[in-house]
């Protein structure tokens, strides 16, 4: 009788991720959806490099983004894997999880001022 050899390979090697998956896409557009109904938001746009994945909000098409929902593809701390960034690039919440970081940032305070 012949011995029957396998190979097992691990296949449990961890993908670096390289977009929102789709919870985390649920939930921005959930917000997005609610923000656009009340004349808040107007448009979106998403950015792409190695580093991470951003949401940009836009209160006019023709402006720079005035929010930027972010996730780092490699964060140093579990913390910093999801942030929120204002018009001037300044990371104003941070979170591990971004159903929480959503939850979190008062989007109603959060006005241009001119």
């Amino acid at each position: 009788m012949k011995n029957k050899l396998r190979l097992i390979i691990n296949n449990k090697i961890h993908k670096k991720e390289k977009f929102f998956i789709k919870k985390e896409l649920q939930a921005i557009l959930n917000l997005y959806a609610r923000k656009v109904s009340s004349g808040d938001w107007k448009d979106y746009g998403l950015s792409i490099n190695r580093k991470e994945i951003t949401f940009d909000v836009y209160q006019r098409a023709s402006e720079r983004p005035i929010y930027r929902i972010s996730k780092n593809l490699s964060p140093k701390n579990i913390s910093e894997k999801f942030y929120v960034l204002d018009r001037n690039g300044k990371i104003f919440h941070k979170s591990s999880d971004l159903e929480s970081l959503i939850k979190k940032v008062e989007w109603t305070k959060l006005k241009i001022v001119r």
